[in-house]
């Protein structure tokens, strides 16, 4: 009698513990189709943390921790549009329902009638505003500027957020997401540390979710906060690389899980395809930025960040480029100008095939404005010199001189403080490197600087001495 209660105990304890690990992993299935509702056969589907594509049925199923899986999402294939909803943030993801485990996750997506290797792809870094000042700011500046580029441009536009979509402030994302979508443009964003509700944790290190975590406000407008998709010939990738601690407290660096993430979204992408991927936190500057290149190493990849309201060019290796974008709010809407004197504005990214080239926009100018010179007097730790800061710079560029109509060759590159930021009344300072001056001859008339970019371009300003 003994052994057989012991016996039962014995299977009712088995029975128990399978229960519990089978509540929360689960198979999910769906199907991905085209609006007439035709299988989509080879689209990637992950759940943040394994990988399956669908067959020729256009099925899938996926085994699922709804523990740690909060949204079931798909790679939207090149030849398929990029879905998006009212508001035109796009659409890649549905939640998982823990309390239905039957559900099929299904997608419908519009193929394209023919590939696209041409478009223009907008990259705005840190909108960031905290109260109604810096939202009207936005609301006037930027999105009309925004408004009358894209009259500009010709086919496909998509529009990039790299994080700090507003600063701490919650609230404004309705007012922010139905400003932008005005641009009626597929909108995409990835999460800045002033994203996450900071009276939380963020989800990974948060055991009972139930009771709030970091991303979920995020979430509920934009969607998980891993991702990719496909444009013509590049493979996009959007990545949150803040782990967030709560109470404004985080690290800069993606973590041991997202890294493996990574990994496992690029074994569907051939090696050598160009690959753009989005962050918050510059990758040359958080913690384990040398792992993350490794991943990296066997594509052609353009990094775009924010974060540091800076405008800087990185080139992490031969073929890694970190464009660390000037913020759309300059240095928190106090001025005109970011940290290094960027102006306030954006970046347009012109892809043709794999050919990639890129201009900053500042607000309110044209597009041919790449550079601002002061005259002499006007810098104020330069008092006899021209000086010119060159936004976009890299080490490919040319930055030239001429005094009364003769070439005198390169201007000097130096490190400073750019004028126009110490002019916003900021206390901190910040020193930039993509400063150049020249000290012109006590009977010069006139300095022309001439600044030629990695793609040829030639920009031209004239100073009256």
């Amino acid at each position: 009698m003994m052994k057989t209660l012991k016996l039962l105990l014995f299977s009712w304890i088995s029975m128990f513990s399978f229960c519990a690990v089978g509540q929360t992993e689960v198979n999910i299935k769906g199907k991905v189709m085209d609006l007439q509702h035709r299988p989509i056969p080879g689209v990637i589907v992950n759940n943040g943390i394994n990988f399956t594509i669908t067959d020729q049925k256009g099925a899938y199923h996926l085994l699922t921790d709804t523990a740690k899986c909060r949204y079931v999402r798909i790679t939207v294939p090149s030849n398929c549009h990029v879905p998006v909803n009212e508001l035109n943030l796009i659409e890649f993801y549905k939640p998982i329902e823990k309390q239905n485990l039957s559900t099929s996750y299904d997608f419908i997506l519009k193929k394209r009638e023919q590939a696209t290797g041409k478009f223009t792809y907008l990259v705005f870094s840190d909108p960031q505003p905290k109260d109604d000042f810096h939202f009207v700011r936005f609301f006037t500046e930027t999105v009309p500027d925004v408004k009358k580029f894209l009259s500009t441009i010709k086919g496909e536009v998509y529009g990039f957020v790299e994080g700090d979509i507003v600063s701490d402030a919650l609230h404004l994302y309705p007012l922010y997401t139905s400003a932008v979508a005005s641009w009626n443009i597929p909108m995409m964003h990835v999460i800045g540390n002033h994203d996450f509700d900071k009276r939380y944790a963020e989800a990974g290190r948060t055991l009972d979710k139930t009771k709030g975590y970091g991303e979920q406000t995020y979430e509920a407008f934009f969607g998980p906060t891993d991702y990719s998709l496909n444009i013509g010939d590049i493979h996009v990738i959007c990545m949150k690389d803040i782990e967030y601690l709560g109470d404004k407290k985080y690290y800069t660096r993606l973590t041991a899980e997202q890294l493996e993430w990574l990994k496992k979204d690029l074994s569907y992408v051939k090696t050598g395809t160009t690959v753009f991927l989005n962050v918050h936190a510059p990758i040359f500057n958080i913690a384990n930025s040398k792992q993350v290149l490794d991943v990296l190493k066997d594509y052609n990849v353009h990094i775009f960040s924010g974060h540091t309201h800076f405008h800087k060019n990185e080139i992490l290796a031969e073929n890694i480029y970190e464009h660390n974008v000037g913020a759309v709010c300059g240095f928190h809407w106090q001025g005109n100008a970011s940290r290094c004197g960027t102006p306030n504005g954006f970046m347009s990214v012109e892809v043709d095939g794999n050919n990639v080239q890129w201009h900053f926009k500042s607000t309110g100018h044209d597009l041919d404005y790449q550079f601002k010179v002061y005259r002499p007097g006007e810098f104020d730790s330069q008092p006899e010199y021209v000086v010119a800061n060159v936004w976009d710079w890299d080490n490919s560029y040319k930055v030239r001189w001429y005094e009364d109509g003769v070439l005198k060759g390169d201007m000097e590159q130096f490190s400073d403080i750019d004028q126009d930021f110490l002019d916003s009344g900021r206390v901190k300072v910040y020193r930039t490197d993509h400063l150049f001056r020249v000290k012109p001859s006590v009977t010069a008339k006139k300095i022309k600087v001439e600044v030629i970019n990695r793609f040829g371009e030639t920009y031209v300003k004239m100073v009256n001495l």
